[in-house]
């Protein structure tokens, strides 16, 4: 997972502790950091509110982990309900009118939790300490993660991943995603990696053997168009932590889900 931007929450979190700032619906371009002469919010208090947010507490194994009655947790089941209702309505329509229908999953704080890796990096990011992180593949499961991949497939929905994890964190992420329970079309043909070093054709216009232009929004939509075009599936919901893995359309409904601890652009 590339973090060009890793921020502190400073411009996402401060209206977030204790507000359900996250929902279903269109992305927007609302992730912006603020242009002001006032003074920021106070950092120290930042991460307080967050621990709230999360519900954050220290197992006894040492892993910071959210509680499943936090604030946190309760933005998620809202969320969850909604897509319940959305996939299985939008299945029906889509297979009536002769489509195949799918849906689409990030991975990193969309599935999988990263709540102990930015608490015990102050909410940095580097990329070697991540991949030792990643390459674990002990990441806690997002509340209700699991069982909704599950739902869908249970529902004829054909589950794809389109995830800004590396090529080389492949083995570790589907032995993560397992761990949880999203046993779900863990191929290569279902999870969409970046693969700087040999890009597939179908991001020819920002990438090339060797050579990688693509933003976030350029290689997740970019590979949503091949879902779509070239592999034949309407994509019917899109779900993603952060804006840009919902910008660029190729998904009829997107789903926002909350982090307030890093934003990607």
């Amino acid at each position: 997972m590339h973090k060009p931007l890793r921020i502190a929450a400073v411009a996402t979190a401060c209206a977030v502790a204790g507000a359900a700032l996250y929902g279903a619906g269109a992305a927007t371009a609302g992730q912006s950091t603020a242009n002001s002469t006032h003074e920021p919010y106070n950092i120290g208090l930042l991460t307080k509110d967050i621990d709230t947010y999360y519900g954050t507490t220290l197992d006894a194994a040492g892993v910071y982990q959210a509680s499943p009655d936090s604030p946190y947790a309760k933005d998620l089941a809202r969320i969850d309900a909604a897509a319940r209702k959305y996939i299985d309505k939008a299945a029906r329509k889509a297979r009536h009118h002769g489509e195949k229908p799918a849906v689409v999953f990030d991975i990193d704080d969309t599935l999988l939790l990263s709540l102990d890796y930015e608490k015990k990096t102050n909410y940095t990011y580097n990329g070697t300490t991540w991949a030792e992180y990643v390459n674990k593949a002990d990441r806690p499961a997002v509340f209700g993660s699991a069982e909704l991949v599950r739902y869908a497939e249970g529902k004829g929905v054909e589950v794809f991943y389109n995830s800004g994890l590396s090529e080389a964190q492949r083995t570790a992420a589907v032995e993560n995603l397992k761990k949880i329970g999203a046993d779900v079309n863990l191929d290569a043909g279902h999870m969409f990696l970046k693969d700087k070093a040999n890009p597939p054709a179908y991001l020819a216009e920002c990438a090339t053997p060797g050579t990688w232009n693509c933003t976030t929004v350029q290689y997740k939509s970019g590979t949503r168009q091949h879902i779509e075009d070239d592999l034949g599936y309407e994509i019917v919901a899109n779900f993603g932590d952060q804006y840009s893995d919902l910008d660029g359309g190729y998904a009829d409904r997107t789903y926002k889900l909350p982090n307030p601890t890093y934003f990607v652009s």
